[in-house]
């Protein structure tokens, strides 16, 4: 395994940078987290988590992502951004001697549009996104509808959401080629766009004034053409990460 496993928990973050936004403030923090991976004999595992955080009316910072506000309000946020997508593989991080004859697939850099929009009932959360370093060719969209709940000192953030890939996204991260094949014994296999739908919750407790603990986690529920994949074993996918934060 490798470090840019650590910077896949940051994928919360980073596709959660609009769920809310501060008045020029800035957070730190640290946690762990646990990664579990849809591909095959990559073991769960731990890693401390480092947690930075920025907001003010123009820009914010988040995880691995940040953005400039086109329109900023109460009611309505729309920024341009630009995330790191931890996504990728390497064929030495598996246990399966097949798996181990494949190409690597590398992160990227993504860029696109995120919109919230608040009401009493919750908020919608939206964001487009396309890789810029030419390495899948492919863009995603997310959107969820959370709602965001506060008793004194708790605060508990629940969600339900989709992520839409590209074809080329999933080809890209989950495809074989007949190159690939012929070294492997794997079946050739090109993927196509998929949905994969996602729950997710975030829960946060302030003490001390200025000190949060934190627990957030999202469970994704893999499209077919994923789980198709003679690359992958699980039909899920997860992330979690527990912490402690402080707000100047």
């Amino acid at each position: 395994m490798t470090k840019l496993k650590l910077l896949a928990l940051g994928v919360l973050a980073a596709t959660a940078v609009t769920t809310a936004h501060a008045e020029s403030q800035w957070t730190v923090g640290a946690g762990v987290g646990v990664i579990n991976s849809p591909y095959k004999q990559y073991d769960r595992d731990v890693y401390p988590v480092p947690v930075v955080t920025y907001d003010s009316d123009n820009f914010w910072f988040r995880g691995l992502g940040g953005g400039y506000y086109l329109w900023n309000d109460k009611a309505d946020k729309l920024s341009i951004m630009a995330y790191y997508d931890p996504t990728h593989f390497k064929p030495g991080d598996s246990d399966s001697n097949s798996l181990r004859q494949l190409d690597k697939r590398r992160s990227s850099l993504m860029a696109g549009l995120s919109y919230v929009h608040n009401t009493e009932y919750g908020f919608l959360r939206t964001a487009l996104a396309g890789d810029t370093l030419d390495n899948s060719n492919g863009f995603i969209w997310d959107l969820a509808w959370l709602y965001r709940y506060t008793n004194g000192a708790l605060t508990l953030t629940p969600g339900i959401g989709v992520q839409y890939s590209s074809e080329n996204y999933n080809d890209y991260y989950y495809g074989v080629s007949k190159n690939e094949s012929r070294r492997s014994g794997l079946n050739s296999y090109s993927a196509d766009d998929g949905w994969d739908p996602y729950l997710e919750l975030t829960a946060s407790y302030n003490f001390l004034t200025d000190w949060s603990v934190y627990g957030t986690g999202r469970y994704v529920r893999l499209s077919d053409e994923v789980k198709d994949s003679p690359m992958v074993d699980k039909s899920w996918s997860g992330i979690f990460s527990v912490g402690v934060t402080y707000k100047f």
